[in-house]
């Protein structure tokens, strides 16, 4: 499969516009005194993967089942200004697949220290956060727009004792960066505005939808180590061509555990899409997309439950400080009887050695959208004799 990495060349009068927006010079960062001031950050990541996928009876491992890609790098700008105005600011470029945009971007202002705003493109308060999972490739929630999921709005956040409380309106998802004009291997999959980090609706041929005027919010409450939470979700989907509104709303009850050196993470989602598609018709499929790799169908409506469980060993192995051992594991069941199910199980361990973070993660996904030679087809309709397939995947990255 080969992509252009033609967006690439503006990245240099990106970096420039940045440095000269902020007035960054070799020794500005952060004022322990008074944490005025700004830090620039970020990282670079390599990813070697081998796959095994068997959806077409061929057991048989060829050598272009194995790659070693560099993944990603990102740039962070984070800090405030002498009046406490905030600032968290990340863009990423992903060389493999073509493409870079926009992670998060966002002005706040804390009001004390219980109470504040977030204005731009921030984390949508939904389910466990930062994150629901322990490892590289995240939980299926993650591929439907339910994990670690950015959109464009204001946010409200309200801390208080063991009490957390999030509120936030968004207008859309986040801005898309460019995507590859042609996917020869998706030939029947738009690509358009599906360069982006985290998985939306996105209209295509036959089903012009898009997410506008989400609502959120998250209660979570603290008891001792362990926190407990419920997320509501509603919002609207505008078919453009019928010039009709449909809806999305999604819950979940969520928990995050810590036993000693033990984390559980444990939830249960549901989530509903009442969209047409161009014809009138009801939409059982909604087509989502992501990292400029076109759109794939998604179950209309579906319940998720997920678990994860991770250990945390302390070492000194020269620079090596933790081993973090995880599984984390979805079922995904489609409300659609004649759909079928979604399984993924991701076995692996994490090694922190200063600055360096590397998963090493056995992926196995059975219906899963990434974890096969037939792209996308797992969180729709399904295939009744999905097979169990598997990538052993380790991805290195280096923060500063």
């Amino acid at each position: 499969m080969q992509y252009s990495n033609k967006p690439f060349r503006k990245a240099p009068l990106f970096l420039l516009f940045v440095a000269l927006f902020f007035g960054f010079s070799p020794t500005q960062g952060f004022s322990q005194a008074d944490d005025v001031g700004f830090h620039i950050g970020g990282a670079v990541r390599y990813n070697l993967l081998l796959q095994n996928y068997k959806d077409f009876g061929d057991d048989e491992i060829t050598v272009n089942d194995g790659q070693f890609t560099w993944d990603t790098w990102r740039l962070n700008v984070t800090g405030k200004n002498a009046a406490g105005v905030q600032l968290s600011f990340e863009y990423r470029f992903y060389p493999t697949f073509g493409t870079h945009f926009i992670h998060h971007g966002w002005v706040g202002y804390e009001f004390n220290e219980m109470n504040s705003i977030q204005l731009g493109v921030t984390q949508v308060p939904f389910g466990d956060l930062t994150y629901a999972s322990h490892s590289w490739w995240f939980i299926t929630p993650y591929y439907v727009g339910l994990e670690d999921d950015y959109d464009m709005g204001l946010k409200y956040l309200h801390q208080k004792g063991n009490l957390d409380l999030q509120f936030a309106y968004f207008f859309s998802p986040e801005p898309a960066g460019p995507a590859p004009t042609a996917i020869e291997d998706w030939p029947s999959y738009g690509v358009g505005g599906s360069g982006r980090y985290s998985y939306d609706i996105i209209p295509r041929s036959g089903a012009h939808n898009q997410e506008r005027n989400q609502f959120n919010g998250r209660i979570a409450y603290a008891l001792g180590e362990t926190e407990v939470g419920f997320s509501a979700q509603y919002g609207q989907l505008y078919n453009s061509v019928l010039d009709e509104m449909g809806s999305h709303v999604a819950l979940g009850l969520h928990t995050d555990a810590n036993v000693n050196r033990f984390n559980i993470k444990a939830s249960v989602i549901t989530y509903s899409h009442d969209a047409k598609n161009d014809d009138g018709s009801e939409a059982e499929l909604v087509h989502m997309g992501a990292y400029g790799s076109g759109t794939y169908p998604v179950a209309a409506e579906a319940t998720m439950y997920t678990l994860g469980i991770a250990y945390s060993l302390p070492v000194e192995w020269g620079p090596i400080s933790n081993l973090t051992f995880y599984n984390d594991y979805t079922l995904t069941k489609k409300a659609n009887d004649a759909f079928y199910d979604t399984q993924q199980d991701i076995l692996g361990f994490m090694v922190t050695a200063g600055s360096v973070y590397t998963y090493f993660d056995i992926a196995n996904g059975k219906n899963q959208p990434w974890l096969t030679n037939s792209f996308g087809t797992g969180l729709g309709e399904g295939l009744d004799d999905a097979k169990w397939n598997t990538r052993f995947n380790i991805n290195i990255g280096y923060y500063f």
